[in-house]
């Protein structure tokens, strides 16, 4: 058996194959060429647009939790004279309620009353 986790034998060669993949881009990114500064360029107008982006997506996900926070108040009862029962309580009323059931019908059965057979007449 090996002392690796349950997961095992995959993260030594993720780690190289992400060393290898981080050494190209840096060896694109600086190399002495006409080519390294073009692949700069390209590199550095690639992240400005991510950047851009990722502020869209940022603003977009706020606007969706403002209007959820907008949701929430609307949804919430108007009617503030009666305090929320809390969870504690609702529970045991639920288990007040299964007990009660519990106990009906645990009880026997009051007999039917017989009746007498009346004769055909």
């Amino acid at each position: 058996m090996s002392d690796r986790g349950e997961g095992g034998g995959g993260g030594g060669f993720g780690a190289f194959l992400f060393g290898v993949v981080l050494g190209a881009v840096a060896g694109f990114v600086f190399a002495p060429t006409e080519r390294g500064e073009t692949t700069r360029r390209k590199v550095t107008k690639g992240l400005r647009n991510l950047k851009d982006l990722a502020e869209e997506k940022v603003d977009e996900v706020r606007g969706f939790v403002k209007e959820a926070e907008e949701d929430a108040e609307e949804d919430e009862p108007a009617d503030d004279d009666e305090p929320e029962i809390a969870t504690r309580e609702q529970l045991r009323r639920r288990l007040e309620a299964a007990r009660r059931r519990r106990a009906k019908a645990a009880r026997p059965a009051p007999p039917a009353p017989e009746e007498e057979d009346e004769p055909l007449a």
